[in-house]
């Protein structure tokens, strides 16, 4: 890559390669292109072959590759130079704890894991839900399981009794592991009652179950059933590493289902080794022994993808936060942490920057802190706005690069690639696409859209390496919900377009592309317009029924701290704007201030919900909300407006 320089602030500055020949060279031989990637993973048996498609659409790469992933990510570090650099940094603010793990340290506790894994009967191929919070343990849990050839399935921590059931009877565990709590700014989540309760639920006779006991609650164990961390890692031999085929699954991780049966997203080893590795210093420019904090949770997919494995292999080190963006103890929180650790890549969702910036619109809180290390902040996870991504680069000085993927990608589909050059910026857009994908945007009928039209964003497959290969236990649902709508792509199922120029804009979901008219809208058009608002700190905006007009748009805002003006006011202006930057043809009329917007506790806006009980249809209270709290004051709003929601069918 060359060599690096520094700028004035002290920041080291990538070396640039060349995006449109790095681009070019995947085009003209994909194939050619990935297995020379494979040289950055260490193998038992290098490959020789890149793609299997003799069952397409089901594609597998690295066919006659065998290789452990566990290795890869300790054991080759410790082996070439790292065993003393610092791997692991625990940040823990709602216990008041903090712990660092070097390569070897971290190795030595992997390897223990493992072993009492072992000893409790896992093998190759087993399945292990792992149901816990953001403590270290749970990194050592997923990297044990990689070290055995098992598949890991972790869950998001405090995930409601039926959700977890669903998916230990969807992959049926040979081990569950688990903590006592999981631990909130203002509240204690016990996780035993959820866990024996998502048992009872399944029925049968119950794995066995490691249950980490966290000192701020203790859980009740169940005899027989359970053990605890500590008895489990007791007098244990120290496990090495179980070769695996790079086809082989290394975890299973669920989304929700439109059937309600949840998608288990199965994630092969070598291809996800090859790619994540490549995408830390080509997207990221993150070069080993740098900081990388990726603020998300190990029960999503940016968990798993750039908390623990693409810093790992990449020998970063990686940062896990136990924490919130604001709250613990305040809008400044973020800031800290890169200061306090020497942070050179932050990872976040927009959500997050959104709640730091409605806290502190001033950024105060950033002025407070040293971030010259600090080089680049990524935002992904959701549609960012233009507002928010200039508030972040005006608060930081910092390049601001929003990118998009998904779980079933794994690593980046669209983004500003800096470690390879570093493209110029527009505004709304996530840039181009990455090399290893084809991303094409199609019409109703099938045939490309063309440039600055809004259609169904797809990849034309096959999907690179790293990339969801199938569900589990499923080929035929993988192609039903994924390949069956254009032949030859994968449908993201998100909506967008493509400029001149090739950047990909990500407007909405496919479902939020509404039809005011006969007019295609996308809301997420119309949200940039509410958010340029300097008193709006975020905003959604869905498609809600209409008698007239088939479908019209309906906005909800949340103000900023300090904002005291009349919210009648303040509506009529939101309503102005779109009026005049879109158009009369928006049909923008309605938008309602609220005091927060019902969300995942991985941030997305919950605009499905926001429209079933907009339109009085049957919805359920959705198991990854954050605060049920907000639906109240949904309801009351909807019922100011003559649309009374219907009552939640569950939860």
């Amino acid at each position: 890559m060359g060599d690096a320089g520094v700028t004035a602030h002290g920041c080291k500055v990538i070396a640039m390669g060349h995006y449109e020949e790095t681009y070019r060279r995947w085009q003209q031989d994909p194939e050619a292109f990935w297995l020379g990637l494979a040289g950055g993973v260490e193998w038992e048996q290098e490959p020789e072959a890149a793609l299997e498609a003799s069952e397409a659409p089901i594609y597998r790469w690295y066919p006659d590759g065998h290789l452990n992933m566990c290795f890869n990510l300790l054991d080759r570090h410790v082996r070439d130079g790292r065993a003393d650099q610092t791997a692991l940094i625990y940040d823990s603010p709602v216990t008041g704890q903090a712990r660092t793990y070097t390569y070897r340290e971290l190795l030595d506790e992997t390897a223990r894991v493992a072993g009492a894994f072992a000893r409790l009967g896992v093998e190759r191929g087993d399945r292990v839900v792992i149901y816990m919070p953001m403590v270290p343990e749970a990194l050592l849990a997923m990297m044990a399981c990689a070290r055995l050839g098992a598949i890991h399935s972790v869950v998001f921590g405090g995930f409601a009794a039926n959700e977890l059931a669903s998916r230990i009877e969807d992959c049926r565990p040979k081990l569950i592991v688990s903590a006592s709590c999981g631990i909130e700014p203002a509240r204690i989540v016990e996780y035993g009652p959820l866990l024996n309760r998502a048992l009872e639920i399944v029925g049968g006779d119950p794995p066995r179950c490691v249950i980490l006991q966290r000192p701020q609650h203790e859980t009740v164990l169940v005899d027989g059933r359970d053990v605890t961390w500590e008895e489990a890692l007791d007098g244990v031999q120290a496990a090495g590493c179980v070769t695996v085929r790079a086809t082989d699954p290394l975890y299973i991780l669920y989304t929700s289902g439109t059937t309600g049966v949840p998608k288990g997203i199965v994630r092969d080893t070598g291809g996800y080794a090859v790619a994540l590795r490549w995408s830390m210093q080509a997207i990221y420019g993150a070069e080993p022994g740098d900081v990388y904090w990726a603020a998300s949770d190990i029960g999503w997919v940016v968990g798993h993808s750039y908390i623990l494995y693409g810093p790992l292999l990449q020998g970063c080190t990686t940062v896990l936060y136990e924490g919130k963006p604001v709250g613990t103890p305040d809008a400044g929180a973020f800031w800290r942490v890169c200061a306090e650790h020497g942070v050179d890549v932050l990872f976040t969702a927009p959500t997050a920057i959104r709640a730091i910036k409605r806290d502190d619109p001033g950024a105060e809180h950033v002025r407070g802190h040293d971030l010259s290390r600090l080089r680049t902040l990524f935002l992904a996870g959701e549609r960012c706005d233009p507002d928010t991504l200039e508030w972040a680069e005006r608060s930081l000085g910092r390049p601001v690069i929003d990118h998009w993927w998904q779980t079933e990608t794994g690593w980046p589909i669209v983004a500003n690639c800096v470690g390879l050059e570093r493209l110029p910026v527009q505004r709304g857009s996530a840039t181009k696409a990455v090399p290893g994908y084809d991303v094409r945007v199609l019409d109703e009928h099938g045939s490309q859209a063309p440039a600055g039209e809004i259609g169904a964003l797809c990849v034309k497959l096959p999907l690179p390496p790293g990339c969801s290969p199938t569900l589990w236990g499923g080929d035929d649902r993988w192609v039903d919900a994924y390949l069956s709508r254009y032949d030859g792509y994968y449908l993201t199922a998100d909506a967008g377009y493509i400029d001149d120029d090739g950047y990909v804009y990500v407007m909405s979901r496919t479902d939020d592309v509404i039809n005011t008219a006969g007019h295609r809208l996308s809301t997420g058009a119309i949200e940039e317009v509410l958010a340029a608002h300097p008193d709006v700190a975020e905003c959604a905006v869905v498609g809600i029924a209409d008698d007239l007009k088939g479908q019209v748009p309906m906005g909800l805002a949340v103000l900023k701290a300090g904002v005291e003006r009349e919210r009648s006011q303040i509506a009529g202006e939101l309503v102005a704007r779109v009026r005049d930057e879109i158009g009369p043809v928006a049909s923008f009329k309605e938008v309602r201030i609220v005091k927060a917007l019902p969300k995942t506790r991985s941030g997305k806006i919950l605009r499905g919900t926001i429209r079933k009980m907009a339109d009085g249809e049957e919805w359920r209270i959705p198991a990854t909300i954050e605060d049920v709290t907000v639906l109240d004051d949904l309801r009351h709003v909807l019922a100011d407006m003559g649309r009374a929601p219907s009552a939640a069918t569950g939860a």
